[in-house]
């Protein structure tokens, strides 16, 4: 086991250095920082100055070699726009996307996974037809639409929840949390619901696609026949071996979710990561691009580890020396 998280660890070190150098290069090409900072009446002298005090004259690779070797530091430099730190900007925005993310992802397994082993169960069911129909509705119609609908309906309609902003919240330490007040989830739901509708959709369709390849297995029909109780067939059984696969999907899953929020936060105007990085890519704020993207980088690598992890613990198969 040690040597497994040995060489998941060297693997992950040289992941994140390959997606530092991918962002570094593109943004590159996004525009050139300084005629946003400067305006229309600053003179090429003081714009030059400027360029050269943020070390942009300088080679490409030692910009990068300045910019990894500070991460490493722990000093993420500062934005070019606002010129706070940018470990302080991300900071103040990773609760409320972690937040949106980890409840989007609930909703999708609370109502995925249940759904999924309904219809694989069940597969020539009225229900079960409704089930399909709706989700292939759902995961075909865009975020952002799905989004401005659940706006239009239940929040200028029925005036019954918000339509932006992330509501009441409270100080835990130095976590921001809207989790523990009313206005706070009534302000979370709509954009969770939207973020977690595709992740729903594709648990289902998965969890559905490998709990009925499960139930065709030999070794089910030998409990069948054995007359083991269908319900613990379906659900000790059945349900367990059809859940190997689908935890790396949902692994997977969760960094999408924290990866692809920027639609939803951006629709919902939700003060998270998403909604940060867009605005530094209007405002060509490189450093802040740089370790947005390196921060989700993190959250890839290190799902995909604990995922691994589960692996290990769920099938002893994969419990041997040279895993």
């Amino acid at each position: 086991m040690v040597y497994f998280i040995l060489k998941r660890l060297v693997q992950s070190v040289f992941v994140m250095l390959a997606v530092a150098f991918l962002a570094f290069s593109l943004f590159r090409f996004v525009g050139d920082p300084i005629t946003q900072m400067t305006g229309v009446e600053t003179s090429v002298q003081d714009q030059e100055r400027l360029r050269e005090d943020l070390g942009l004259n300088d080679p490409f690779i030692f910009q990068f070699g300045r910019f990894t070797g500070d991460m490493l530091q722990g000093d993420f430099g500062f934005s070019y726009r606002t010129r706070q730190p940018v470990a302080e900007m991300i900071a103040t925005r990773i609760p409320a996307t972690l937040e949106l993310g980890v409840v989007a992802l609930i909703i999708s397994l609370l109502v995925g996974i249940p759904a999924g082993v309904y219809t694989a169960l069940r597969p020539r069911g009225i229900a079960t037809q409704a089930i399909l129909m709706t989700t292939l509705v759902g995961v075909s119609i865009p975020t952002f639409v799905i989004g401005i609908m659940l706006i239009f309906i239940f929040g200028v309609q029925l005036g019954w929840l918000p339509t932006f902003g992330r509501g009441g919240t409270v100080q835990i330490g130095g976590w921001e949390s809207s989790l523990f007040t009313f206005e706070g989830w009534r302000a979370l739901l709509l954009p969770a619901i939207t973020l977690g509708v595709y992740q729903l959709t594709l648990t289902m369709r998965l969890v559905r696609a490998e709990m009925m390849e499960v139930m065709r297995s030999d070794y089910i029909r030998f409990a069948m026949a054995r007359g083991v109780p269908m319900h613990k067939l379906h659900y000790k059984h059945a349900l367990a071996n059809t859940m190997v696969p689908v935890i790396t999907i949902i692994g997977l899953q969760f960094g999408g979710v924290i990866a692809f929020s920027i639609v939803t936060e951006s629709v919902f105007q939700w003060p998270g990561m998403g909604l940060l990085f867009l605005e530094s890519i209007r405002f060509v704020d490189i450093p802040v691009m740089g370790v947005y993207l390196v921060v989700i980088a993190f959250f890839f690598v290190l799902v995909n580890l604990v995922v691994d992890l589960l692996y290990v613990a769920i099938d002893p198969r994969l419990r041997v020396k040279d895993v």
